[in-house]
């Protein structure tokens, strides 16, 4: 998907939001916890229920991962459910890549080729060599990990560096020299949201993807007053706080009620 794109699906829904598919065996509906195909069926209801709302869906691998091969598998059928059924929604494969070489190569091919996400988020710390295999693909994305939402972020990523700047800054620079706002995406948390006005200045016509709204205590409001640009900029990932919205056979319901109330916040933006 293309920049231009992306920004089309934006304003025509009037949103920002990405849902994020967290799918967690033990915190789903009882009705659905002990089937074999339980985080598809659970996705494929809150995808069909968000839809309307969501202008990307981040699947956490982690989640797929833990159930082995067939959490895989389930993992691919949902990339494969949104293609077919909702073909103009934005997918990032959430999964915290960062090694380099042929490995960094084989990882882009399974993604990009095997799996068809539009973007990866992808952990800098090795250098330039983990970020741009990603690069050589068309119309698809790496997602780099900036400043994120966790409270030990600070370990490494506020470090200061000889030079003055903070190490999450030099990142960004670094970043931005090797690829464009067609390739590139930067992870901001929205737990931090005045740091979004000075990221803005180093990234001006970037996306920003921003988890953290919602359970992790942001705010979509102080997320579009610091961070939105011309072209909104932002996508703004909501996760435990949509598809967990609800608990019994109807849950799906309560997440497309919940997801509608942020999608009404976020137009007043657009």
């Amino acid at each position: 998907m293309t920049y231009t794109q992306l920004y089309s699906q934006i304003t025509k829904k009037r949103s920002f939001l990405c849902v994020g598919l967290d799918s967690d065996r033990s915190l789903l509906p009882a009705h659905l916890r002990h089937h074999s195909d339980a985080l598809f069926l659970f996705n494929k209801e809150i995808i069909d229920a968000t839809a309307s709302y969501a202008v990307a869906y981040k699947p956490n691998t982690a989640f797929y991962e833990a159930e082995g091969a067939n959490g895989w598998k389930q993992l691919e059928d949902t990339v494969l459910y949104i293609r077919k059924h909702h073909p103009d929604i934005f997918i990032i494969a959430d999964a915290k890549r960062g090694d380099i070489g042929n490995t960094a190569q084989r990882y882009a091919k399974a993604f990009f080729e095997e799996m068809d996400v539009d973007a990866i988020t992808l952990s800098p710390y090795m250098g330039m060599d983990a970020i741009e295999p990603f690069l050589h693909y068309k119309n698809k994305w790496a997602i780099i990990l900036a400043l994120t939402s966790n409270d030990t972020a600070s370990d490494f990523e506020l470090q200061p560096l000889a030079n003055g700047q903070l190490l999450y800054e030099a990142i960004i620079e670094k970043c931005r020299q090797r690829g464009t706002k067609e390739q590139l995406m930067f992870v901001v948390g929205a737990t931090r949201p005045e740091k979004l006005a000075e990221i803005r200045k180093l990234v001006p016509d970037h996306f920003l993807l921003v988890p953290g709204v919602g359970a992790q205590g942001g705010s979509v409001a102080e997320v579009a007053k610091y961070g939105m640009n011309t072209s909104c900029g932002l996508l703004v990932n909501v996760s435990r706080d949509v598809i967990y919205a609800g608990e019994g056979e109807d849950f799906a319901q309560f997440s497309k009620k919940r997801a509608a109330e942020i999608c009404k916040e976020m137009s007043c933006w657009l």
